[in-house]
C-alpha cells in the first residue's frame, strides 16, 4: 500500500507546463502502462492516484488498501510527512471507510467515475473485515495501527532522513517500530543515490552515488569562514577523485540534459 498524489500544474508564460517531478512521472506512460513487477503492484488503482481532488484520491486509495489488507507487505508514501498525512485522515473517516466495507458501496462523496469504478472492481461486502477496522479503531490508542490493519507488513517505505527525520518517533509509534527503509536519494532533476543497507536506522543511512545517473561536483563546506578571503574563493568545486576524507560538502550535480 504505497500511497501517491498528483498536484496541482500550471502553465508558463511560454506554454510550458510546470508541474512536480513526481506528477509528472505518474502521468506518464512509464508510470500508466508499467508492466508488471512484484515491486510496484499497488493496492491503488491507477485512476485513485490520478485524481485531481486530494479528497477522494486519499478515501478511495485508503479504502483499497483496507480491503485488500491482507495482501499488504508494506506500506508507505514518497515522504514521511506524507505517510503521517494519511494516518491522521484515516483516524477522522475511519467510520466512513468501515461502513463503505461493511456494506459493499462506496460513498457518495467519491464523485469521480473513473475512481468509483476502479474502487468497485476492489470493493466487496466483508463484514468481518469491516468488525475487525471498526474493532481496532475504536481503541482509545492508536499505538501500532499500521500493524494491527494490516497485519503481514514488513516495513515503512518512506523518506525519512533530512528535514524529514522528525517524523520518526511518530512512525515508531503508529507501526510499532517496523523497519523504515529510505531507499534512494533524489532531487526533482534525478536520482542519483542508493541506499545498498535499506534495513539500518534510519541514523546510519548513507547513500551510494551512481556516477551513470548525472555528473557530480562537490562544493566544500567550510564553517568556520575567514572573512578576510575573498568569496569567490569559496565557491570552486572539486571532482569526484579531490574530494577528501573528513571534509564537509555540499553536492552540486549536472544531469544529462545539461540542468
Amino acid at each position: 500500500m504505497y500511497l501517491m498524489f498528483i498536484k496541482c500544474e500550471s502553465k508558463t508564460p511560454g506554454g510550458i507546463v510546470a508541474r512536480p517531478v513526481l506528477t509528472s512521472y505518474y502521468k506518464s506512460p512509464y508510470f500508466r502502462d508499467r508492466p508488471y513487477d512484484p515491486y510496484t503492484n499497488y493496492t491503488s488503482p491507477n485512476e485513485t492516484v490520478l485524481c485531481p481532488d486530494s479528497y477522494q484520491s486519499m478515501y478511495s486509495q485508503l479504502l483499497c488498501g483496507l480491503c485488500q489488507n491482507k495482501e499488504v507487505l508494506r506500506v508507505g508514501a514518497v515522504f514521511a510527512s506524507g505517510f503521517i498525512r494519511a494516518i491522521r485522515f484515516l483516524e477522522k473517516h475511519w467510520t466512513l471507510l468501515c461502513n463503505d466495507i461493511r456494506t459493499g458501496t462506496l460513498n457518495p462523496l467519491i464523485s469521480d467515475t473513473s475512481v468509483r469504478e476502479a474502487v468497485m472492481r476492489i470493493l466487496k461486502a466483508d463484514p468481518k473485515l469491516a468488525d475487525m477496522i471498526h474493532k481496532e479503531c475504536s481503541k482509545e490508542s492508536w499505538q501500532g495501527i499500521i500493524t494491527r490493519l494490516w497485519p503481514n507488513t514488513k516495513y515503512v517505505d518512506v523518506i525519512v532522513t533530512g528535514t524529514m527525520a522528525q517524523y520518526i518517533p511518530t512512525l515508531d509509534y503508529y507501526s510499532n517500530a517496523l523497519p523504515l527503509v529510505c531507499t534512494m536519494y533524489a532531487s526533482s532533476e534525478c536520482y542519483f543515490g542508493v541506499n545498498l543497507n535499506p534495513l539500518c536506522k534510519p541514523s546510519q543511512v548513507s547513500y551510494t552515488l551512481i556516477p551513470t545517473m548525472c555528473y557530480y561536483e562537490f562544493l566544500p563546506v567550510n564553517r568556520t569562514i575567514d572573512l578576510t578571503v575573498p568569496h569567490t574563493q569559496h565557491q570552486e568545486l572539486v571532482e569526484l577523485v579531490d574530494v577528501k576524507l573528513g571534509q564537509e560538502y555540499e553536492l552540486v550535480v549536472t544531469t544529462h540534459a545539461g540542468k
